[in-house]
């Protein structure tokens, strides 16, 4: 048996710095090992500040996803004040919010993921020449339009919250701006033209034909747009049968406004839906460069092991829900909140065509979300109300990033933070092993994943790697 190491590193096409170590047998991959090699301190950084700083430094930790980090601060102080957002404003915010998620998913989509069908190892496939044209890098005909129309989209986040990323429009009580009716025919024509891009492109169809579809066998039968090419060649690579899951699902719910959670929580596990206990949550820290025991984040430290002590390989925590891996992110959140299709592409199992499925129906559930939501807005209304913050208490932010499931847990001690946590969806994805030897999600993806002896980048590897959409600078933050 011929037997191999070799470190895959950095990923290109990724948000942050990230190492991952194979060993292989056969041509195949025994072990994964992965490794969030930049630790940046955001945790400690907040400890002795103001509560409401955290509404200014927490989006700095990523510049993708910033209005995710801003709604969980947002949430997290609301809950320690006991109160909640002005029902108007948790629908701007949540506008805000799902407009920053739309974005992730196409520029997900087609700059990071599709980009990989456009290399020269896959000039043989009949695909190849249109995937070419449409996703290489920087001149895809694809690559250009997702650009423009992400571009115009964001204009709703400068009416609604003056600039992106890190905007501080969100709020314990609400959203700063009122939005005129002006704002409103200007956000809804924003979203008609966006509506267009998604429909002549991605789709080449309908939205609503898309969300109707419930079995994998309509979906193979869908042709158009980007998203039948992507089915196209996916099934040439057989990308179903790669990067199986946990097959366990978590999703905070996405999206919370007055009535509820627009897109619903839980834990999909064993072919049922379980409510999700963030009680039970402990931070597995045997394998990560941090000092301490395993804990529940609210009583949880980071404190980095400046001395990088073996078994640890990587700044990642490793968190776990009841003592389990789960999977997050689109994906999950489409599955918890019992779609059909999702249901039906994950029955057995998770795999790295199902994942990119999950984010194009997303794509079109979000954007019909954000039409109606739109339409709803109230500008008379009060869109912010008075949160009196206490000068000692706990509390924890929930919310769905375009990644997944997001959490931040604050304690305030004599007017100043005291102690602040974030758990972040690349955190649950690429956790490295726990006490126990169980592999993060990722990790267990990549097992038996094929790599020619010629690949030092597998393309399996690649594959299995993005589908995960990893944002490597809030893994550690």
């Amino acid at each position: 048996m011929s037997a191999r190491s070799l470190l895959v590193g950095p990923f290109n096409r990724v948000e942050g710095d990230l190492e991952i170590r194979l060993e292989i047998e056969d041509g195949h991959v025994r072990a994964a090992y992965a490794n969030s090699p930049l630790f940046r301190g955001f945790e400690p950084m907040l400890q002795g500040k103001p509560p409401l700083d955290a509404l200014t430094l927490t989006p700095r930790i990523c510049g993708i996803c910033s209005i995710s980090q801003s709604a969980a601060a947002a949430q997290a102080l609301c809950s320690v004040a006991g109160g909640a957002p002005a029902p108007e404003g948790a629908l701007a915010a949540a506008i805000l919010h799902a407009v920053e998620n739309l974005c992730d998913h196409i520029t997900h989509f087609n700059l990071f993921f599709c980009a990989d069908f456009a290399r020269p190892a896959y000039a043989a496939r009949s695909w190849h020449p249109r995937a070419t044209e449409r996703f290489t890098a920087m001149k895809g005909s694809a690559v250009r339009a997702c650009i423009e129309a992400r571009a115009q989209l964001l204009h709703i986040v400068g009416l609604l919250g003056g600039k992106w990323p890190h905007t501080l429009a969100i709020q314990p009580g609400g959203v700063t701006r009122a939005p005129t009716l002006r704002d409103k025919a200007r956000m809804a024509s924003t979203l008609t033209a966006f509506r267009r891009y998604l429909e002549s492109t991605v789709f080449g169809a309908p939205l609503e034909a898309f969300d109707a579809l419930e079995t994998v066998e309509a979906l193979r039968g869908w042709t158009t747009g980007d998203a039948g090419l992507f089915l196209q060649i996916s099934d040439d690579l057989g990308l179903q049968r790669m990067g199986p899951g946990p097959e366990r699902y978590l999703s905070f719910g996405a999206y919370p406004l007055a009535d509820g959670r627009s897109f619903g929580p839980g834990v999909w596990a064993d072919g049922q839906l379980e409510p999700v206990d963030s009680a039970t949550i402990r931070e597995d820290l045997s394998h990560a460069w941090m000092l301490g025991d395993a804990a529940h984040p609210s009583a949880g430290r980071t404190v980095p092991d400046e001395d990088m002590a073996d078994p640890a390989y990587s700044w990642c925590k490793a968190p776990r829900l009841a003592g389990r891996t789960v999977e997050t992110g689109a994906l999950a959140r489409q599955v918890v909140d019992a779609h059909p299709l999702a249901r039906a592409i994950i029955a057995g199992g998770s795999n790295v065509e199902a994942r990119v499925i999950g984010r194009l129906l997303e794509i079109a559930r979000t954007q019909l979300l954000l039409e109606a939501w739109v339409a709803q807005l109230k500008p008379e209304a009060v869109f912010m109300q008075p949160v009196d913050l206490p000068r000692n208490g706990t509390g924890e932010g929930l919310v769905e990033a375009a990644r997944g499931a997001l959490g931040h847990w604050v304690r305030l001690k004599d007017g100043v933070i005291d102690s602040y946590q974030i758990i972040a969806p690349t955190t649950w994805n690429f956790s490295p092993r726990d006490a126990n030897g169980t592999p993060g999600p990722v990790e267990a993806a990549l097992e038996g994943a094929f790599v020619p002896e010629a690949e030092d980048t597998p393309l399996s590897v690649q594959h299995i790697v993005r589908s995960f959409d990893p944002c490597m600078v809030c893994t550690v933050h």
